[in-house]
């Protein structure tokens, strides 16, 4: 059976509820780190490893870039998946995931993912619902968390890992 490692950041629980979506529709035997509650993983145990993480301002979070910064020859000998949360579409959501993820990587990966986003005012501190006002002109908490980008990225992954 092969062995998953799904590792990401969440500032609000987006990306780990994207993450544990993720993780029930790969089924087999999945483990799921927060890279924010937990120490960075060795990820020599595992044949496949997906990375997740969110844009906050315009930029990932640094615990998903420095774990790649740290971890860039390992991932290059495993079989890599990508997703990102974000709230962008379209050819700004790919931009996004493109400065997210070094492009060496993104070219090995064996599957990409942009999983949509949302905007959580209660888990928000002041300064972060006053950008979000000011940016975008919303005022609530809004949710586009793409349950067929996660479906078609658990599909695409798991026919590339067989």
């Amino acid at each position: 059976m092969m062995k998953t490692v799904i590792i990401f950041a969440s500032s609000h629980g987006t990306t780990a509820r994207a993450a544990k979506m993720l993780g029930e529709k790969l089924g087999g035997y999945v483990t799921i780190v927060d890279l924010k509650k937990t120490n960075l993983p060795e990820i020599k145990d595992y044949e496949t490893v997906i990375l997740g993480g969110s844009i906050h301002a315009g930029m990932m979070q640094r615990k998903v870039t420095k774990f790649i910064k740290l971890n860039e020859k390992e991932l290059m000998t495993k079989k890599v998946g990508l997703f990102l949360c974000c709230m962008h579409e379209g050819d700004e959501a790919n931009a996004q995931f493109e400065l997210a993820y070094p492009e060496e990587l993104r070219n090995h990966s064996i599957a990409n993912g942009l999983f949509g986003g949302e905007f959580m005012f209660a888990k928000m501190n002041f300064i972060e619902k006053a950008i979000i006002k000011k940016v975008k002109g919303v005022t609530e908490d809004v949710s586009k968390l793409d349950e067929n980008a996660i479906n078609e990225f658990s599909t695409k992954f798991s026919a590339s890992v067989v």
